[in-house]
């Protein structure tokens, strides 16, 4: 049974995700779907951070292919080589967007995005999905985010 989540809103971003990333644990634990996982670690995040959008991407028919996701309606398909999600996929790396109007092939699925992080999530070589979490503020981002959900994504590479 889902319970809400526990984060006091006077907390320092490191201690949200301190306080959220072992009630993330606990809600996948012992559950084996995978779109149940990401699922709630998506919703999870949201409700934690308040971001304006958090989902994922999964790497699929040769391009990003919108999985689970909370916020408005997103971009359905990303090319390999389009945008953050794209760089990101390509890079095998965590790239964190100050303003996203400054870079360079950005991808505008909601005119109200201003920063962004997006984490990979490598099984075998090879990148399953990517993390995309989007502000609607500028600057939104930073060490702080990558280490913590770069953890999270270590995480969500066990469900594959």
């Amino acid at each position: 049974m889902a319970e809400s989540l526990l984060i006091d809103a006077d907390l320092s971003k490191e201690e949200k995700y301190k306080a959220l990333l072992p009630q993330i644990e606990a809600l996948v634990t012992g559950e084996t779907d995978l779109i149940a996982n990401i699922s709630n670690l998506v919703a999870a995040l949201r409700q934690g951070f308040g971001f304006f959008w958090v989902g994922v991407y999964f790497s699929k028919e040769g391009q990003l292919v919108l999985g689970p996701f909370q916020g408005p309606v997103a971009c359905t398909r990303i090319p390999y080589h389009k945008g953050v999600c794209g760089a990101s996929y390509t890079q095998q790396q965590t790239i964190i967007v100050p303003d996203v109007e400054a870079f360079p092939g950005h991808i505008a699925c909601s005119s109200d995005s201003r920063s962004e992080i997006v984490v990979p999530v490598i099984k075998d070589g090879e990148v399953k999905l990517v993390l995309d979490v989007d502000s609607d503020k500028l600057n939104d981002f930073d060490a702080v985010d990558q280490q913590y959900l770069e953890q999270l994504m270590q995480l969500a590479a066990n469900w594959f």
